[in-house]
């Protein structure tokens, strides 16, 4: 592939994740970073802040931006690790557990809001794309 046809494959990369990301937003009211935090949480239990950072892969200052936003919410909880205080511990409320199951069965009528115009072997076949890309 030429080096312009990989810049125009990237560039509608980027124009696709703004509007997913977008309708994803709107039709949640979870940022997309947020809500894969809490879902993360919400299946590992009780995690440190580092977890996150690595599992996400975005870094400290970011983490603890999206964190104090979600504490706000009381979405989580965070406390020092006793033993170690630069080490902070994250776990998930109960009020943001209700959310995350709202949203799940809400997905039905946020279909059509999150619609990409792929059948679901084709959903499947770009998230395996895209993670051999990222990996």
């Amino acid at each position: 592939m030429t080096l312009v046809n990989k810049s125009k494959l990237l560039y509608q990369l980027k124009l696709a994740n703004q509007e997913l990301v977008s309708r994803f937003e709107k039709s949640t009211g979870f940022s997309i970073t947020r809500y894969e935090m809490l879902l993360f949480i919400n299946a590992q239990g009780p995690c440190s802040q580092t977890q996150l950072q690595h599992e996400l892969g975005i870094d400290r200052a970011a983490v603890t931006r999206h964190l104090k936003r979600l504490q706000d919410l009381s979405y989580v909880t965070r406390k020092r690790n006793d033993l170690n205080n630069r080490e902070v511990y994250v776990q998930i409320t109960d009020l943001a557990q209700k959310e995350l199951a709202n949203c799940e069965q809400h997905h039905e009528s946020l279909e059509k809001d999150l619609y990409f115009g792929l059948s679901d072997e084709e959903e499947a076949q770009l998230l395996t794309l895209l993670n051999k890309i990222t990996k």
